[in-house]
């Protein structure tokens, strides 16, 4: 009794301390941007609509409660170039059963645009081009050069734990640990997540994900404090079965709920604070083999794919459309360890 009222005391302790910091920072618009991209080709296909799908390793990060159904340990892996291999993603996950119920698992991502060039100039007191000696007796021309070459790099990692507490309802929770680089600088930060989701009728599932909850703070070696506001993610998911084609249709819609103060075209609908995205998608798989997708994600724009499903092995492929920057391709492996000794007991 006396551990369980320390361990209380500790928590409401540091609670308070988080507090007592987020009051002296920021609300930082876009600040948990780069991990909003979302990971793994399937669900990218279907315009990220797929915190109600559930089942698999990649819900580490769509919504923890999905990783409550999966029975066999899984990796999943992605690489993605955007914007004419400017900017360069990867996301690292595995996620292990254990008991009857319970699942564990580990996200890694990583959003890096590298060997940016930092220009400098000879003489900050003269003009560009201006002529002058330098300390050899040299005339030179005052033009900016190369200085040194640095990397935007930010990582999130994922600890997540998952439970089926029925046959038709779990739940999960996210420790998420953020670090973002630039330059000589850095920040860490602290953040969870909250998942449920529920089977109330037939083969409809709903499902929510409350990231950052508590409002991730990230800390500045600068001195500086941001703090990225909470996201509801809210969705729904149905599979028909198509009998006559040996297939299986599924179809889902999310609402994505931000808390920051979007507006005009950085949103779909605004109220207040509140701004309100809307992610459809769609799956066609035919005789559990071969899958086509198409969906419309949070901005608009048009995604589509393709999935190929082996033994133990899942290859997907996932196209976003971009009306000003180039187009996106993803490609996504999915590893399934489905051997009787490690499947959930």
């Amino acid at each position: 009794m006396h551990t369980l009222k320390n361990k209380l005391l500790v928590s409401i302790i540091t609670i308070v301390s988080l507090a007592s910091i987020s009051t002296a920072a920021e609300i930082a618009k876009y600040a948990g941007e780069f991990i909003s991209t979302g990971v793994g080709a399937r669900a990218l296909g279907m315009g990220g609509a797929y915190v109600a799908v559930g089942g698999d390793v990649t819900h580490g990060y769509w919504n923890p409660a999905g990783l409550g159904r999966i029975n066999y340990p899984e990796l999943a892996a992605m690489h993605s170039e955007r914007f004419a291999g400017i900017v360069n993603y990867d996301y690292l996950a595995f996620a292990l059963p254990f008991r009857k119920t319970e699942s564990l698992a580990l996200s890694v991502i990583r959003l890096g645009v590298d060997d940016i060039p930092i220009s400098a100039i000879p003489r900050a007191d003269l003009a560009t081009d201006a002529t002058y000696t330098d300390d050899d007796g040299n005339i030179k021309v005052n033009r900016p050069y190369v200085d040194k070459y640095v990397s935007d790099a930010e990582y999130a990692f994922y600890l997540s734990y998952a439970k089926r507490s029925s046959r038709r309802f779990s739940y999960g929770v996210n420790a998420k640990f953020l670090r973002k680089g630039v330059g000589d600088n850095s920040a860490w930060g602290l953040g969870f997540d909250i998942g449920v989701l529920w089977n109330p009728w037939r083969q409809l599932m709903l499902g929510a994900n409350f990231q950052d909850v508590t409002t991730t703070l990230l800390a500045w070696d600068t001195g500086r404090k941001e703090l990225i506001s909470p996201t509801l993610k809210t969705g729904l998911a149905y599979p028909f079965e198509l009998s006559f084609l040996k297939s299986r249709l599924l179809l889902a819609a999310d609402v994505d709920t931000r808390f920051e103060g979007r507006e005009g075209e950085a949103t779909q609908f605004s109220a207040g604070p509140a701004s309100f995205d809307v992610r459809l998608g769609g799956e066609i798989m035919f005789r559990n083999v071969i899958a086509l997708r198409v969906g419309r994600d949070d901005i608009g724009n048009i995604t589509a794919g393709a999935g190929l499903v082996l033994p133990r092995l899942d290859v997907d492929y996932a196209f976003m459309q971009h009306s000003q920057l180039k187009n996106t391709h993803r490609i996504s492996l999915r590893i399934r360890l489905e051997e009787k000794r490690f499947g959930r007991k």
